[in-house]
């Protein structure tokens, strides 16, 4: 699917595929209607979680968040809509939860947002996507700036051709020195891909006789992957009932806190996030201590 078009690495980390990816359209085994006043946002998840005592010099504030984005098919076919509409809705939530992130203090957000499985989808909601990603990058790149937001990318965005490629591409350079939030967006990413790359490249390196097979060990690894240069993933969330981790961060993921909402994405909004938030922050991190 390459399109050969290359993006500095500095900027979008490298480039790779992904056998697997996000808004899976099979129905949830765990999704629930709401009932009762702001049923439109379906099965909430959190509870009564919300914001109380969530501030951006809280130590219990993740750095880095990322996100599964899954849910839009369902949500589209659930009000009788195009499977457009759904990706259109997902695309504000996207923006909601960014300044969600921003007025939180997070660091790093990171969404999950296509995958090299989203080209099995019909070529008429591949074309919707791509026309949805061209005309998201144009219009929300002055929020970026004015809300000193880096772009950054993970994957393989030059699949998707010279003319979002472009756009990618200066939206990258024009946010390359925003430092308030770095959005970090997965197009055609894949972890057990990306691994794969780093170990040929340890490999390479060991037969050149530049390292020995000893020198191998984590860090040299998470050296090489495609996030190396953002801090340490904190909270991973994956909305819409599922929980599975579809091939996402699978080694950032480690020690990474899990949250499942079944939330689908389109609905996921401030109060959605900060209850993420407000669970990451009630939990104890052990690391594989006690």
């Amino acid at each position: 699917m390459s399109s050969g078009l290359r993006f500095p690495a500095a900027l979008m980390g490298g480039r790779d595929r992904s056998p697997d990816g996000p808004d899976d359209s099979r129905p949830s085994s765990k999704g629930r209607p709401s009932s009762g006043p702001g049923a439109e946002k379906e099965g909430q998840g959190f509870g009564q979680l919300g914001p109380e005592g969530m501030d951006a010099s809280d130590p219990a504030v993740p750095r880095h968040v990322a996100i599964i984005m899954d849910g839009n098919g369902r949500w589209a076919e659930r009000r009788h809509l195009p499977r457009v509409a759904g990706h259109r809705a997902g695309a504000e939530a996207v923006r909601r939860t960014m300044q969600a992130a921003v007025d939180a203090g997070v660091e790093v957000l990171t969404v999950y947002a296509f995958s090299s499985e989203n080209w099995r989808r019909s070529a008429e909601e591949v074309s919707d996507l791509k026309g949805l990603m061209r005309f998201y990058v144009e219009r929300e790149l002055e929020t970026l700036q004015r809300e000193q937001v880096r772009l950054k990318l993970i994957g393989d965005p030059g699949a998707f051709g010279p003319e979002l490629g472009g756009k990618l591409q200066a939206a990258l350079e024009r946010t390359r020195d925003n430092g308030r939030l770095t959005l970090v967006v997965a197009l055609n990413y894949g972890s057990q891909t990306e691994i794969a790359a780093a170990a040929r490249a340890l490999a390479r390196r060991a037969v050149e006789g530049r390292i020995t097979p000893d020198q191998i060990d984590e860090a040299a690894i998470a050296g090489l992957l495609q996030t190396h240069d953002l801090p340490p993933l904190d909270l991973l969330i994956r909305t819409s009932g599922e929980v599975r981790l579809s091939n996402f961060l699978l080694w950032q993921a480690a020690y990474a806190e899990l949250v499942f909402t079944d939330t689908l994405w389109p609905d996921f909004d401030e109060a959605a996030f900060n209850g993420a938030l407000a669970e990451f922050a009630r939990r104890q991190r052990r690391f594989g201590g006690r």
